[in-house]
């Protein structure tokens, strides 16, 4: 603008001086004379009988003819005509050369603040942040008409976390290697936070030089784009078309960083904006699974959520161990596609309590973010995996309104962007959401299992009442009848088959027990006949129905014992997978009979499928029977007397 005023202050004192040398000094008269003049020489004949008066000095004779000349006539009388004082051509197309120039200047100018203004409509056209960065870069090249232009975005930790650049093709790129990491003179502009405008970048101290395969590159403009008081980053331009940069390049260069800024933080802030959408949406996903399906799915929805909105390579929750309070276990693991090899090389991976990144986050409930897996020296690293280097990481506890329900990480990949104080916040807040969640899902099942334990008590109640009290009262008077009915065959065959409906009764009762007895049992309650169930209750799932159950004696005198309680439930394991596997039956039944007064245990497994094979693999058999002769007792297996196979186990008690 100011090249714009003084040269209109130009243009206005030449037309001053030439109006002041334009003003007529003497008037005299001409005579008149037809149209024409003579080709040569400073006066001459227009037609014969006309002369034309004599040029004043200094004046051109066809400028003369021109004005003193024109539409006169020999025959009229003669009009006064102008005069001009002496002026040297030489100084008057000077001045005209002059006005060219400075016109070409103002014309050039407003061409480059046109195109400052393009550039500008381009840069603030788009919110996507990857998409800004492109074309502020694309727009400074263009406008500035350099050859080479990037933009190095500076990381939390000094140096440039990101480097866009233009006019490099791919083989170049790939020859060159690695991309600049913010020292030598791209870094001055870093550290000084000023502009740096060089005609030659190798005469400057500060550079350190190109790397092989770097192209040749002679002039430089740097200029940082400030954010406020923040420095995003700055724009680098080399090789000007005009050989070096100028002080208008660089104030042009200056003007365009100011409007990246602009364009730069709006799309941060979109962005962020986007960002904390995604994560609210998460979490109210997160909280209705958890209260729709309680369990290790709404877990893994977490994990994958978090990875995929941190924008992170690998996401793992480590969760206290049930056997080693003292332990931090990895529970789930989630990984970008194509890194399956690190989620199996993390599963099932224990953490100590104590001298662990993650142990540390747990006691605390305190979030981390880290660079690595070994920013904190006096700490076990937060995560390690031969196949992965790990790099930025954010270490966050899940804190519910009661207690930490395990700490959640999630890692980029080394050389990978640092996670910013923003990024920290909402995978905490999300965290910690999700455990709220969790503990909520969980009172929310606590109370279901309360009411199902009250439906199973009252379900019991009425079959030891009702059902059961009916069933015995009935076999009492079948029993009644049976024993008067004798005397000939016929009533000695009707006493019989009513003994026989008095022994299904009781079997029946005997069930009933059971079934009551397993329906007043909490789920964390322990036990011979809790552990015989649950065996079964497993076994019903493999074998497609449930076997049938039968107690007799004092089972629950058994407890006590351990060992004893371990080897009848793997010995009711491995019979009864062995009916799934091998007999095809479609009924079996399981009895356990306690005689404290013969000192020994029974266990029966009979069914009703193919009977025991001949051959095969007698390794599991084995190992029944030497549990049996270990505890003094004895082990067989037969076919049943009404088919099948029948599993008799038995050991001695004290």
């Amino acid at each position: 603008m100011s090249r714009s005023r003084d040269t209109s202050r130009t243009a206005r004192d030449a037309n001053a001086e030439l109006d002041m040398r334009l003003v007529p000094t003497k008037i005299e008269p001409v005579p008149r004379r037809t149209r024409g003049c003579p080709s040569g020489g400073t006066g001459g004949h227009d037609r014969p009988g006309t002369r034309v008066p004599q040029a004043p000095d200094g004046m051109a004779a066809r400028t003369w003819c021109s004005v003193a000349s024109a539409g006169m006539s020999p025959d009229e009388d003669a009009e006064p005509a102008l005069t001009f004082p002496d002026l040297p051509r030489l100084e008057l197309d000077q001045l005209l050369g002059q006005l060219v120039d400075r016109a070409g200047e103002v014309m050039a100018a407003q061409g480059r603040l046109r195109g400052l203004l393009q550039a500008s409509q381009a840069i603030v056209g788009d919110l996507e942040l990857p998409v800004v960065l492109r074309r502020i870069v694309e727009s400074a090249r263009t406008l500035l008409g350099a050859r080479y232009a990037a933009l190095g975005v500076l990381a939390d930790a000094g140096g440039l976390a990101e480097f866009v650049h233009t006019g490099l093709d791919d083989e170049t790129v790939a020859r060159i290697g690695d991309l600049p990491a913010g020292r030598g003179l791209l870094g001055t502009v870093i550290t000084g936070g000023a502009p740096i405008r060089l005609r030659h970048v190798a005469d400057d101290p500060r550079s350190s030089g190109f790397p092989p395969g770097h192209p040749v590159m002679e002039s430089f403009l740097g200029v940082p784009i400030r954010i406020r008081e923040e420095v995003f980053g700055n724009l680098y331009l080399t090789e000007s078309e005009r050989g070096e940069f100028s002080a208008e390049d660089e104030e042009l260069a200056r003007a365009l960083a100011a409007t990246a800024a602009v364009a730069i933080d709006n799309a941060r802030l979109f962005r962020a904006v986007t960002v904390r959408g995604e994560w609210m949406a998460a979490t109210a996903a997160v909280t209705r699974e958890m209260l729709d399906a309680p369990g290790a799915g709404p877990l893994r929805l977490i994990v994958e959520r978090s990875r995929e909105l941190a924008g992170a390579d690998v996401a793992v929750l480590v969760r206290p161990d049930a056997d080693r309070p003292d332990t931090l276990r990895v529970d789930i693991v989630d990984a970008a596609p194509g890194l399956g090899d690190v989620v199996d090389e993390l599963r099932f991976r224990a953490y100590p309590m104590r001298g662990s990144v993650t142990g540390e986050v747990f006691t605390s409930a305190t979030a981390l973010r880290l660079i690595g897996p070994d920013e904190l020296p006096g700490l076990g690293p937060a995560l390690t995996a031969g196949r992965f280097d790990a790099g930025p990481m954010l270490v966050v506890p899940l804190v519910g309104p009661s207690r930490t329900e395990g700490v959640l990480t999630v890692v980029r990949g080394r050389g990978g962007p640092v996670f910013r104080d923003d990024d920290l916040q909402l995978v905490a807040g999300f965290a910690n959401q999700a455990a709220v969640a969790l503990e909520l899902a969980e009172g929310r099942t606590e109370r279901e299992r309360l009411r199902m334990l009250d439906e199973r008590e009252r379900i019991a109640a009425d079959l030891h009442d009702h059902v059961i009290q009916r069933l015995f009262g009935a076999g009492l008077s079948l029993q009644a009848v049976a024993a008067r009915l004798g005397g000939d065959p016929q009533a000695d065959a009707q006493a019989e088959r009513l003994r026989g409906v008095v022994g299904d009764l009781d079997d029946t009762i005997a069930r009933i027990r059971t079934t009551i007895f397993a329906l007043q049992q909490p789920d964390d309650a322990h036990g011979l006949r809790v552990s015989v169930l649950r065996v079964v209750d497993e076994a019903a799932e493999v074998l497609g129905f449930g076997p049938a159950l039968r107690f007799t004696g004092p089972a629950d005198t058994l407890s006590g014992d351990d060992e004893l309680v371990d080897d009848l439930v793997a010995v009711l394991r491995e019979a009864l997978t062995n009916v799934a596997k091998h007999a095809a039956a479609a009924h079996v039944e399981v009895d356990l009979v306690v005689d404290p007064g013969a000192g020994l245990v029974e266990l029966v497994v009979a069914d009703d499928g193919r009977g025991p094979g001949e051959g095969g693999r007698r390794s599991g058999l084995a190992n029944l029977q030497r549990r049996a002769e270990r505890r003094g007792g004895t082990f067989a297996l037969a076919p049943g007397p009404g088919g099948g196979s029948r599993l008799t186990w038995t050991a001695g008690i004290t």
